[in-house]
């Protein structure tokens, strides 16, 4: 009996893998057009897949400024970052964010939202994938096309839209800046107008992608 449960989990794993790298592969080449979380969303959804191509460098700039500096050196994981948030949660305080956008990309596209060790364990079993299988520029391709950008709305290109009422392709530094101030908090923040802590937070994130462009931190989107 052991041994009949044994081979169907064995199988069913196996089953898995063979099924998620295939999908993950033709995902290298295919444009993402609903994920899990666009199809829970009880919004009506807009979103516009745009290539790499026709979305100005200030939003990849801006994103890797506001999410993740390290995303041209890690492997998927900033390690240095888990450890702090492992810290901050040990000594009650409030912990940070520690997800890349390797990670960030592997939820949206591949998961659903929430947490849980089960869904952490997949989230990591993704991003070793797409780490793998894709190239870093497709993975900020992706990122910048299933990221939420504000109730209902998908992707910088239909943020863009919402927002400023023009295309990604020519997002300014403070455009793409208030976009990305937004992506914690979607549902609760907006790019027009911001104030308080979105406000400043978009200051932030405007100043730092100065030293994104100085120090290549985007070099292996553009290589």
């Amino acid at each position: 009996m052991l041994t009949r449960i044994t081979l169907i989990v064995v199988k069913t794993i196996l089953w898995f893998v063979v099924i998620s790298v295939a999908l993950v592969v033709v995902l290298r080449f295919v444009p993402v057009t609903y994920t899990a979380t666009m199809l829970m969303d009880e919004n009506s959804v807009s979103r516009d897949w745009e290539p790499l191509s026709r979305i100005d460098r200030n939003m990849v700039s801006a994103v890797i400024a506001a999410e993740d500096s390290k995303f041209c050196s890690h492997d998927g994981f900033d390690v240095e970052a888990i450890e702090q948030a492992l810290e901050e949660r040990a000594e009650g305080k409030r912990e940070r964010g520690a997800s890349t956008i390797s990670q960030q990309t592997a939820k949206n596209v591949f998961l659903w939202q929430g947490g849980g060790f089960f869904r952490k364990g997949l989230e990591a079993y993704f991003t070793f994938l797409i780490e793998n299988l894709w190239s870093k520029r497709r993975i900020m391709e992706v990122y910048l096309n299933v990221a939420e950008t504000g109730i209902g709305t998908y992707g910088v290109a239909a943020g863009a839209q919402r927002y400023f009422n023009h295309s990604a392709a020519r997002l300014t530094r403070d455009e793409a800046s208030r976009i990305a101030a937004v992506l914690p908090s979607p549902k609760k923040r907006g790019a027009v107008n911001p104030t308080g802590w979105t406000a400043r937070y978009g200051n932030m994130i405007e100043a730092r992608m100065g030293v994104v462009r100085r120090d290549a931190l985007d070099a292996c989107v553009y290589e």
